[in-house]
């Protein structure tokens, strides 16, 4: 899901209000009192409004009567939302959300890999290929590699030939252009490509039990740099 892309001013209180929500300084359950927040942060009551409807279509903040607008238990914010994954990332959220992202590639990608050698066509090889080769060109440019790799996950997905499989990019994608944009930002980041080399040459020969297992090594260094992430290289020795 993409991230709201609102400019100006009012994407501005979208931003400061959303990350202090998801953040927890401002809590669940909490009555808004929008002109307060309004006068806080220099805007209109217009704008306040437009902006809480755009938290409201992330889950965050609701409306109602006797009641007034309030923010929403965190049982109902869309978690799979791109700034919200974002704000959780900004707010010290990052460890627990790297963990569950794990845990849902383990599941979803090695299957992924495996059904891909079996269904490719020529056309998914040539969009693996070209994200590979982007991750290739973009190592020195932190937000270009994050989406050269998410591409690369997008195609393979799409490769399985399987249209519910291709949608589980929704799931996957927002959290990994998160975590891919920490880890190509380390100066001493990793060269990804062998490691999605090895799941595309598999793919190539279709060969579904090495594409799996290349998978599940490419997922196995995915772990050791969001070891080197949360922990830090200190941490670790």
């Amino acid at each position: 899901m993409t991230s709201y892309s609102g400019r100006g001013v009012h994407g501005q209180v979208v931003q400061r209000l959303g990350a202090r929500i998801v953040g927890g300084d401002i809590a669940e359950g909490e009555i808004l009192d929008i002109g307060a927040l309004g006068a806080e942060l220099d805007v209109s009551l217009t704008v306040m409004r437009e902006a809480l409807k755009v938290l409201a279509g992330k889950g965050l903040t609701d409306a109602r009567q006797k009641r007034g607008t309030y923010v929403r238990e965190r049982a109902h914010w869309n978690l799979l939302d791109a700034d919200v994954i974002r704000w959780r990332m900004e707010t010290g959220d990052a460890v627990p959300l790297l963990r569950d992202l794990a845990d849902v590639r383990s599941i979803v990608e090695p299957a992924a890999a495996r059904r891909a050698a079996l269904h490719r066509t020529d056309a998914d090889l040539a969009a693996l290929e070209t994200a590979l080769d982007a991750m290739g060109r973009s190592r020195q440019v932190p937000s270009t590699a994050a989406e050269a790799d998410a591409a690369f996950h997008r195609a393979l997905l799409a490769a399985t030939g399987n249209e519910l499989l291709r949608r589980m990019d929704m799931l996957l994608e927002p959290g990994l252009r998160e975590r891919d944009r920490l880890v190509h930002a380390r100066d001493d980041a990793d060269d990804p490509v062998p490691s999605h080399r090895a799941v595309l040459d598999a793919v190539r020969d279709r060969d579904p039990a090495r594409a799996e297992s290349a998978m599940l090594a490419l997922l196995a260094k995915a772990a050791a740099d969001h070891d080197q992430l949360t922990l830090g290289p200190r941490d670790l020795a």
